[in-house]
C-alpha cells in the first residue's frame, strides 16, 4: 500500500496528513512529524482539539498504538497535552530563538506566541562581584535589578533576572509588564551594539520548578548575557532560565575559510 491522505480537525480548519505505508519511516514518526509541523506553522493553533486516540485512529486509518506513540512523542516535547474528558489538545509550539542580539519579548512576539510579563521585583541593590565585573562598576555600587517571569499563552516560559547601571534610564514597572526591556532601552535613546553571551543547562530546583511549571529536576536552559551600547559601555547583565520543553536556541555555524 502507498500513501493515504487523510485529515485531522484543528480549531479552525482541517489539516491534511499524508501517510506513506510503503516508506521505511515508521508510521507514528510520520504522523508526529506532520503534527509538529502543523503546530509550528500555526495550522494547528494553541487550543486546537485533536480528539482522543480512538477517534484519531479511526479518522486517520491507523492503529491506536501508532497514534498513541505519535501523540506521546509530542506530549514529551510539550506541544500537546492530554486532558481528561476533552481529548488531546495543542498547547503551543516550542519557541526557537536564533542566537542574535534580540530580546525574548521580541522573539516571542515575532513567533506569534503572545508574550506577557509578570514583574517579580523591580528595585535597586548593591552589585555583587559577578554583577560588578559584568557592568564595570564597583562592587557594592547600587544597580537596578529587574526580575520577571515571561509567559506565552498564559504559561511561563522563562525567568529573567537583569541588572542595569543606576541612572541608565527611567523604568516603570507598568512599562516592563507591557513590553520588552530592549524596546524600553531603545526608546530611551540607547543604541544596543553587541553582547557577550554564554548558554548552558541545569536541572530545575524545587523553587524553579514551581515558578516555571516544571517538575523538580526537569531540564532547563540557562543564558547569561552582558550587552554593550555603541560606545562600548555595558548597559545590561542578564541571567535567564528557560523551560527546555518550551524553548530552544538555534545556532548558525559557518566553516572557517
Amino acid at each position: 500500500m502507498g500513501k493515504r491522505d487523510t485529515e485531522a480537525i484543528g480549531a479552525e480548519s482541517p489539516v491534511q496528513f499524508s501517510v506513506d505505508r510503503s516508506s521505511p519511516v515508521p508510521l507514528y514518526f510520520q504522523l508526529a512529524q506532520q503534527l509538529e509541523s502543523a503546530i509550528e506553522n500555526g495550522r494547528l493553533a494553541p487550543g486546537s482539539l485533536l480528539g482522543n486516540e480512538i477517534e484519531l485512529a479511526g479518522r486517520l486509518g491507523l492503529s491506536r498504538p501508532t497514534v498513541r506513540q505519535a501523540i506521546q512523542s509530542l506530549v514529551d516535547k510539550g506541544l500537546l497535552v492530554r486532558r481528561r474528558g476533552i481529548g488531546t489538545q495543542v498547547v503551543h509550539s516550542q519557541v526557537r530563538r536564533p542566537l542574535e542580539l534580540s530580546s525574548l519579548y521580541d522573539d516571542l512576539e515575532a513567533a506569534g506566541q503572545k508574550p506577557a510579563t509578570r514583574v517579580l521585583r523591580h528595585t535597586t541593590t548593591p552589585a555583587d562581584a559577578e554583577v560588578a565585573a559584568a557592568l564595570g562598576v564597583a562592587e557594592g555600587a547600587e544597580v537596578v535589578l529587574v526580575e520577571r517571569l515571561r509567559l506565552t499563552h498564559g504559561e511561563p516560559v522563562a525567568h529573567l533576572c537583569n541588572h542595569l547601571p543606576a541612572g541608565l534610564l527611567r523604568l516603570e514597572t507598568a512599562a516592563l509588564e507591557e513590553t520588552g526591556l530592549y524596546r524600553l532601552m531603545r526608546s530611551a535613546g540607547i543604541t544596543l551594539h553587541s553582547a557577550r553571551q554564554a548558554v548552558g543547562a541545569k536541572s530545575a530546583t524545587a523553587e524553579e520548578g514551581e515558578r516555571l511549571g516544571e517538575a523538580e529536576g526537569a531540564p532547563l536552559l540557562t543564558m547569561q548575557r552582558t550587552t554593550f551600547d555603541d560606545t562600548g559601555r555595558a548597559v545590561e547583565f542578564g541571567t535567564h532560565v528557560y523551560r527546555a520543553s518550551r524553548y530552544a536556541f538555534e545556532f548558525q555555524l559557518l566553516v572557517r575559510p
